[in-house]
C-alpha cells in the first residue's frame, strides 16, 4: 500500500511542477519558487526516506529529509501572504536549521559512538526549531485572516510533529512511547496523505490561480519605457517631496496628486514603488507619518496633545486608519507604546 502512494505521490507531484513551470511568468516570483522547492522537497523525501525510501529501504541518505519541505513551506506562506515580488536575501537564514541537521547528520554517520547524549539533544533542538516554523506559519495565515486553506495543511503536520517530538523525549526517559507515531511506516503514511492534500491546493493553484494566488505586478511595467536615469532622478524626487516638504503630512494626498505636484505620470511613481522600493503608495507615505508621529510623541512640545491629535498633524485622516497602520508598523496600539514610554 505504501509504494503505491508513493507512486501515485511522485507521479502527481512531477505533473504539478511541469504544469507550474509552463505558467511561470504569470506568478509572483519569489513564491512560486518557494511552491516548487516545497514540491521537489516532497518528492525527495519520498524517494530517499532512510526508513521507507522508493528504491531502498533503511538506506541513510539522510539529506532526502522532510526539514527541507517544512522551509520552503514556511518561507511559500511568508511571501504568499505578504505578495513580495523579490526575494529577500536574509531570508536564506531561514534554512540554517537544515544545515545544522545535515551537520548532525554527518557525524552520527562517520561518529556514531561518540558523544551520544549532545548529538540527541541537538538533533532534538533541530527538531523543535522545525515545529517552531510550522507554528509560526499557522500564526502568519490567522494573523492575515486570508488563505485559511494554508491551514488545513500545516496544523495536521504541526501535531505529527508535536507526537513525534514527545515519543523522543519519552524515549529518553524511558517511558512506553505511542504506538502510532514510533512506527516509520505510520509516520510516513501521515506526511504522504499530508503530501495529498498540499498537491490538492497546488492543483487548485493551477487550474483557479485568480482564488489562491496573487499575479505578479512586475508584467505591468515592462513597456512602460522608464530608464534607469530617470528611475534614479524621480526616487530622488519623490523622497525630497517626503523627506524635505514633508507632503506626507498633506492628509488628502494620493498617487494622482502626488504625480500633478511632481509632474511625474502616476504610472512611473507606481512602478518605482512597487518595483524599486518593494512598497507600495499607502505604505510608503504612512512610514513617513508614522516615523513623524514617534519624533512629536518624543518632543515635551507635543505633551499635551493627544495621540489623535498628533496623529492628524502628520496626515492621518481619521482614528481607525491610524491604530491600524501602527499596529502594523509597530506590532502594538499607540496606546500601549505611549505606556510603553512612560
Amino acid at each position: 500500500m505504501l509504494k503505491i502512494l508513493q507512486i501515485i505521490t511522485l507521479l502527481q507531484g512531477l505533473f504539478l511542477i511541469v504544469a507550474l513551470m509552463a505558467n511561470r511568468k504569470k506568478y509572483q516570483q519569489p513564491t512560486f519558487w518557494l511552491l516548487i522547492g516545497s514540491i521537489l522537497s516532497i518528492l525527495f523525501y519520498v524517494l530517499g526516506d532512510d526508513e521507507n525510501g522508493f528504491f531502498v529501504e533503511h538506506r541513510d541518505w539522510f539529506f532526502f529529509d522532510s526539514s527541507l519541505f517544512i522551509t520552503f513551506f514556511l518561507l511559500f506562506v511568508m511571501y504568499f501572504v505578504s505578495s513580495r515580488e523579490t526575494f529577500n536575501l536574509k531570508h536564506v537564514a531561514f534554512f540554517t536549521p537544515n544545515l545544522f541537521y545535515f551537520i548532525i547528520e554527518i557525524y552520527e554517520k562517520y561518529y556514531p559512538a561518540e558523544d551520544v547524549f549532545l548529538i540527541e539533544l541537538l538533533e532534538l533542538l533541530v527538531e523543535i526549531s522545525f515545529l517552531t516554523y510550522l507554528l509560526f506559519a499557522v500564526w502568519t495565515i490567522i494573523k492575515s485572516k486570508s488563505q485559511q486553506w494554508m491551514a488545513y495543511f500545516i496544523i495536521p503536520l504541526a501535531i505529527i510533529m508535536i507526537f513525534a517530538l514527545v515519543n523522543e523525549i519519552l524515549n529518553w526517559l524511558g517511558i512506553l512511547q505511542i504506538p502510532y507515531f514510533s512506527d516509520p511506516e505510520n509516520n510516513t503514511s501521515t506526511l504522504l496523505v499530508i503530501a495529498f492534500l498540499f498537491y490538492f491546493m497546488a492543483w487548485k493553484l493551477v487550474v483557479a490561480p485568480a482564488e489562491i494566488v496573487r499575479f505578479s505586478e512586475i508584467k505591468k511595467y515592462r513597456t512602460s519605457g522608464l530608464k534607469e536615469d530617470l528611475i534614479e532622478g524621480y526616487s530622488k524626487k519623490i523622497t525630497t517631496f517626503m523627506e524635505e516638504e514633508k507632503g506626507f503630512m498633506d492628509s488628502k494626498l494620493s498617487l494622482t496628486s502626488l504625480a500633478e505636484k511632481l509632474e511625474i505620470p502616476k504610472q512611473y511613481i507606481s512602478e518605482i514603488l512597487n518595483i524599486h522600493m518593494d512598497t507600495n503608495f499607502q505604505d510608503f507615505v504612512n512610514g513617513y507619518r508614522i516615523n513623524a508621529f514617534l519624533e512629536r510623541l518624543n518632543d515635551p512640545k507635543y505633551s499635551n496633545y493627544s495621540l489623535l491629535g498628533i496623529a492628524n498633524d502628520v496626515g492621518f485622516s481619521s482614528k481607525s486608519n491610524f491604530y491600524a497602520t501602527f499596529k502594523k508598523h509597530k506590532g502594538i496600539t499607540p496606546t500601549e507604546y505611549r505606556k510603553s514610554l512612560k
